[in-house]
């Protein structure tokens, strides 16, 4: 497989269309991210609100809150994942065909693929936490935000006082409270889910949709859109499973690390998974497990169908 690109400006096409997969994204799954977060804060802890499971995190916001608390902290999620994934798209398919030409592969390699997703995931997580002069309009300092204001609510031990207004109104007391370095609280953990988490979707998505396409070559199946939507669905989706399952830990210890009030709290994940271990388990290791899954698939599918359209309308040709 390689990425062709036709004309001039080709350099930035490939963010374009990563950017109106950030967008798909959220709109599909932010209802599931809100209610993974706070059965990440409040289920480790050892005290306070306990959701049974994530129909009941979800009835409990929107009996309190109502269909506006599912999608608290959107705004910051679409500048967030906006950015990511035009960062993050456009960087792996750079990354991939380089490699491609300097082996000389045709097909998906290992050696080609993970290690484009890897760098993708870092350079995201590296600019993202870096980024000072913008740091209140960019992802990851948004994912902070956005955790900080996900958490508050009916069912919230935070003080009234402490909750936010909105994302610049959270940045700002968090600046205020932490000093500049608070919103780059977990980076070093968002670093580690980011590369592993995207080698490990980019790698299931290229082999499946390769695997699916030499299928319907040799069943000698016309090439439909419909059949295009069908893969995009499956590899996207499958792809965005494999990520969750392989990297929740570590988004688990980074939402503690982010939410937790204490300045002086370790930010070393290994540390804060070994006491979320001893005080919950390997249960609590996987807190908001079923909501990330439950959005993993369609919230993944419909970043890859937009994605790949965006693409094809762009005149980037993916093999």
């Amino acid at each position: 497989m390689g990425v062709d690109t036709e004309g001039q400006g080709w350099k930035y096409k490939e963010h374009i269309a990563g950017f109106l997969a950030g967008f798909a994204t959220v709109i599909v799954g932010q209802p599931f991210d809100t209610v993974k977060v706070k059965l990440q804060k409040h289920n480790t802890e050892v005290h306070g609100i306990k959701y049974r499971n994530g129909l009941h995190c979800a009835a409990r916001i929107l009996k309190n809150e109502g269909l506006r608390g599912l999608y608290r902290g959107t705004a910051s999620s679409f500048a967030g994942r906006g950015f990511e994934y035009l960062l993050g798209f456009g960087l792996y398919l750079q990354a991939k065909e380089s490699l491609q030409e300097k082996l000389q592969s045709s097909g998906p390699q290992p050696l080609v693929i993970m290690p484009s997703g890897a760098y993708s995931g870092a350079v995201v997580s590296f600019v993202l936490c870096l980024t000072e002069l913008v740091k209140c309009f960019l992802a990851e300092d948004f994912e902070l935000l956005q955790c900080r204001m996900q958490v508050q609510g009916a069912d919230s031990v935070i003080p009234r006082s402490s909750t936010y207004a909105g994302p610049i109104d959270c940045a700002l007391q968090t600046i205020k409270a932490e000093g500049v370095t608070g919103i780059f609280r977990g980076g070093v953990t968002t670093f580690l889910r980011d590369s592993l988490g995207n080698a490990m979707f980019f790698a299931v998505y290229e082999y499946i949709r390769h695997f699916m396409h030499l299928q319907l070559k040799d069943a000698t199946h016309e090439h439909t859109h419909l059949t295009e939507l069908g893969i995009g669905i499956l590899t996207g989706g499958l792809g965005g499973v494999a990520y969750w399952s392989t990297v929740l830990p570590l988004d688990v210890a980074k939402t503690i690390i982010q939410t937790n009030p204490d300045r002086k709290y370790t930010r070393n994940p290994l540390q804060v998974l070994n006491m979320v271990y001893r005080q919950a388990g390997i249960r609590g290791c996987y807190a908001g497990l079923g909501p990330t899954i439950a959005r993993a698939f369609p919230a993944n599918a419909a970043a890859i169908v937009t994605w790949e359209f965006g693409m094809k309308i762009l005149g980037i040709k993916h093999h």
